[in-house]
């Protein structure tokens, strides 16, 4: 009797989903930094609820996926500076909340099913590329997402705006968060390399 049908992790972790979603949405700490930080959550779920019959990802590839999306609903629950730490970032060391670090090595994961995607439709023909398409497209949609946070900063709510930033009074905050998201991709092609390690791409 199987315990558990693999096929349907992805449906789990879309309840899963929704079930936080649903909770943290009752009473947020700021209705305006909830919806500015949920609206690229839910498009990224859209996107991959919409194309799963068209294209699936691995079930390793859809946990790595699911952990910022996890990590980002609860930020934008709490927003990021204020979620409960329990003092666990001041014992190492730390003295801002790194939720948000945590968060955005959490993006770098998607590199993973980048380079999934990649290499199923067979979308090129060297690892070099495989690798370096992935890592750049992380960092560019990292650089993205610094500048939509910049112009909400500028143009939305003021306050809400400070919050959405995260930034807690460091200037090099979003550089930062890049290297995160860049670091977590480096991590997670890592790993795509490891389960991989026959992957063929044409080479000669």
């Amino acid at each position: 009797m199987k315990v558990f049908n693999k096929s349907k992790f992805p449906h789990f972790l879309l309840g899963l989903y929704c079930i936080l979603f649903s909770v943290l949405a009752i009473n947020p700490y700021d209705r305006a930094v909830w919806v500015a930080e949920n609206i690229p959550v839910i498009l990224v779920v859209l996107g991959l609820v919409l194309t799963y019959r068209k294209f699936q990802f691995s079930n390793t590839a859809y946990a790595l996926m699911s952990i910022f999306i996890i990590l980002h609903t609860i930020g934008g629950g709490f927003s990021f500076a204020r979620v409960p730490d329990f003092g666990f970032w001041a014992f190492c060391g730390f003295e801002r909340n790194m939720y948000d670090r945590v968060a955005h090595f959490s993006v770098g994961f998607y590199a993973f099913a980048c380079a999934e995607l990649l290499s199923k439709k067979k979308l090129v023909n060297s690892k070099i590329v495989l690798y370096l398409f992935a890592l750049f497209f992380i960092v560019s949609i990292a650089g993205f997402y610094e500048l939509f946070e910049w112009q909400y900063a500028i143009l939305g709510d003021p306050q809400a705006g400070i919050e959405v930033l995260g930034s807690q009074g460091d200037i090099w905050d979003a550089q930062k968060d890049i290297l995160a998201d860049t670091l977590g991709a480096i991590f997670s092609l890592g790993l795509f390399a490891f389960l991989n390690k026959k992957l063929k791409l044409g080479e000669k």
